[in-house]
């Protein structure tokens, strides 16, 4: 029998419900730009996942990670849901900065490539969403996930459902 080290992660996050109490308050772009300023706190997410540094203009998002251990699944790799989740949120972000205070988004379907194994050698991963085409029901974005030698990691496509809020 192998004895194994074992590893601890602890991490805290603020209310959601303070954040979401903005929603329709302020257009998509200046939610961003609080969360990205210390004004607003960033969603649970951002801690449970351990996302960094988010940039954010009109119809564009980006984010970084740091790939650790806590990452991994059982082949001793970042697990796929991770990059996933990295994708959905660059992707669906770009799409919420285009977006009129009063006006929310979900996704509709999020279509994922991965294209390399990452693991904690891989180092920092920088991930920027873009949109493709924005109406006013739905909205085209994509994803491209890289690592620090600017070589495509994954991509992702996401359909987006825009809607008025109550």
């Amino acid at each position: 029998m192998t004895q194994t080290q074992e590893r601890t992660r602890t991490f805290t996050w603020s209310d959601p419900a303070a954040g979401a109490a903005h929603l329709g308050r302020r257009s998509g772009l200046e939610l961003m730009r609080a969360m990205i300023a210390g004004e607003l706190a960033a969603p649970p997410i951002m801690h449970l996942v351990d996302m960094s540094r988010m940039e954010a203009e009109e119809g564009r998002v980006a984010v970084e990670l740091l790939p650790q251990e806590f990452h991994y699944n059982p082949l001793g790799t970042v697990h796929g849901g991770v990059l996933s989740t990295l994708l959905d949120t660059a992707a669906a972000c770009a799409v919420h900065t285009t977006l009129p205070a009063g006006v929310g988004y979900t996704s509709l379907d999020l279509n994922v490539k991965f294209l390399r194994p990452v693991t904690v050698d891989t180092g920092l991963l920088r991930c920027e969403g873009t949109v493709l085409q924005r109406g006013r029901r739905t909205a085209l974005a994509e994803a491209r996930l890289t690592d620090t030698a600017n070589r495509l990691v994954a991509h992702a496509t996401s359909t987006c459902l825009i809607f008025p809020l109550p």
